[in-house]
């Protein structure tokens, strides 16, 4: 359980994938890499017409990336290859021909941001709140970027990333991150039913040629995704974001 786990389950055409991590949904490479395979295949599986992204329990959403695994990266190589990890994920929700709604029941930090902000449909809870923290590690938003700024647009995704506070649920539903926030849990799991029902019901062929619409303009995005985890792959070496790291852990 320490690396986490990932299971999926498909009923009445809806695909569920619930990740989780016992440090607050965190996310180290190994279990980002499951992710992406996880959405890829139940994209490609005739068995469902719609994908749900949620976590496990009903504290936070998703704390972003490892921080244990971040301390231990010491090369170029290893960095990109977990920053990829982010990379894999996003690009696997841009590719996928099934609509992608994610639950976000709690609170969400970086790379849990761009899972949300890459996602076809988010509904949260009023408690959701989100940030954008690793220009305070010294890595910078950069893989996240493109699919934070796509959502919500240059401004605020500049707003996020460069005061690295939280931001409420009603702030990211106001600006586009989230679609609809709800009062409570029970509230926002029927949300995603209906919204999942009404999908799994719809035209397979209709939606994959409008989810391919939606993401027009995007076509670049393994290439610069890619780069952008080189640039964090680089800044994660250095003595800043180290110290930053242990002192964080040390709390």
């Amino acid at each position: 359980m320490e690396y986490g786990k990932i299971e999926s389950v498909t009923k009445d055409k809806i695909c569920t994938i619930t990740f989780s991590h016992p440090k607050s949904n965190s996310l180290p490479g190994d279990l980002l890499r499951d992710l992406a395979k996880q959405i890829t295949l139940c994209g490609e599986s005739d068995e469902n017409n719609v994908i749900v992204i949620k976590s496990e329990g009903e504290k936070a959403f998703c704390a972003g990336a490892s921080f244990d695994e971040l301390l231990d990266i010491n090369d170029f190589e290893t960095g990109k290859n977990f920053f990829m990890g982010f990379a894999l994920v996003i690009n696997s929700i841009r590719k996928s021909p099934k609509f992608i709604i994610t639950k976000v029941q709690g609170k969400t930090v970086g790379g849990g941001v761009g899972l949300v902000a890459a996602s076809d449909y988010a509904l949260a809870l009023k408690n959701a709140s989100v940030k954008l923290s690793e220009l305070a590690l010294g890595i910078g938003p950069f893989v996240v970027g493109p699919a934070v700024e796509r959502k919500i647009g240059k401004a605020a995704f500049t707003e996020m990333s460069v005061d690295f506070d939280w931001r409420t649920a009603a702030w990211a539903n106001q600006r586009g991150l989230f679609t609809e926030v709800y009062n409570t849990i029970n509230e926002l799991e029927d949300g995603v039913e209906v919204i999942a029902s009404k999908l799994a019901s719809s035209s397979p062929e209709a939606m994959k040629e409008l989810k391919r619409v939606l993401w027009e303009g995007t076509e670049n995005w393994d290439e610069l995704l890619e780069a952008r985890a080189e640039i964090s792959g680089k800044l994660v070496l250095s003595d800043f974001t180290k110290e930053y790291i242990k002192q964080f852990k040390n709390k």
